[in-house]
């Protein structure tokens, strides 16, 4: 069956002396994977709509198995991200945790407009430490180990002031606190907006102001959370480190 189908690449691979094999989330199909013959020989024009990162619209003929890549057109080539080695990382990082945790052929519209805006907002804004956290923490629950942030996570209590548990998968409150030793005492501020980055779409958001301890602070209770739940090995969230230490 041949389908017009809008979407993100995420993943490429040599298939063969001229083709690949290619990973895309696409809209109304979600993940799927698809051959574009002769995608590897320079002059051919599966050559630039075949790398990772482009959006575009596919012509591909859909079988059980692996389907076919017929042609495509770019949308948006994001060129930004590919020139600059940081958001080419950042990017990579969320194209992996994406391409890992997505079932086959589910369709996940909602989220790939959040890839989307997530990406447009990394290849024109310097700051992207707090749209990160919100793609991480959909893709969390997507992938059925998101945290719980509305509430106590053992007595269900909603009152404030909460403590974040790693071992316990979330909120704990003053009565339960005691249960973990080590959880994170979060600010009435923090776990409101923790739970708003969990739950709202990137583009209901204008500027977001986070002081930096406190991304700093977000950023190490998700690399936590995702060491202890994630499953996942990821090469690019390995590289992506790498390159947060050098900078410093």
């Amino acid at each position: 069956m041949l389908e017009k189908i809008d979407g993100i690449i995420l993943k490429t691979q040599d298939f063969r002396e001229t083709h690949k094999i290619v990973t895309i989330f696409g809209k109304h199909i979600g993940k799927f994977t698809a051959v574009a013959r002769g995608a590897k020989k320079p002059k051919s024009r599966m050559a630039a709509i075949t790398q990772p990162f482009i959006y575009g619209t596919f012509l591909v003929y859909l079988r059980s198995g692996l389907g076919t890549i017929q042609q495509g057109e770019i949308i948006e080539s994001f060129r930004p991200i590919r020139e600059d080695i940081y958001k080419t990382a950042y990017v990579a990082y969320l194209s992996e945790l994406t391409y890992k945790i997505l079932e086959e052929k589910k369709p996940q519209d909602l989220l790939l407009n959040e890839l989307y805006q997530t990406m447009h907002w990394i290849a024109e804004k310097e700051e992207v430490d707090i749209p990160m956290i919100m793609y991480e923490l959909k893709m969390y629950e997507v992938g059925g180990f998101s945290p719980v942030l509305n509430m106590c996570v053992r007595c269900l209590s909603k009152q404030f002031p909460f403590a974040f548990s790693i071992n316990e998968g979330g909120l704990l409150c003053q009565s339960c606190r005691h249960i973990d030793d080590n959880a994170l005492s979060l600010s009435d501020t923090l776990v409101k907006l923790f739970h708003l980055f969990q739950h709202v779409s990137l583009d209901r958001i204008g500027n977001i102001s986070v002081k930096h301890e406190n991304k700093l602070l977000f950023r190490r209770i998700l690399d936590a959370y995702y060491d202890h739940y994630g499953g996942y090995y990821l090469k690019s969230r390995r590289f992506l480190k790498q390159l947060k230490d050098l900078q410093g």
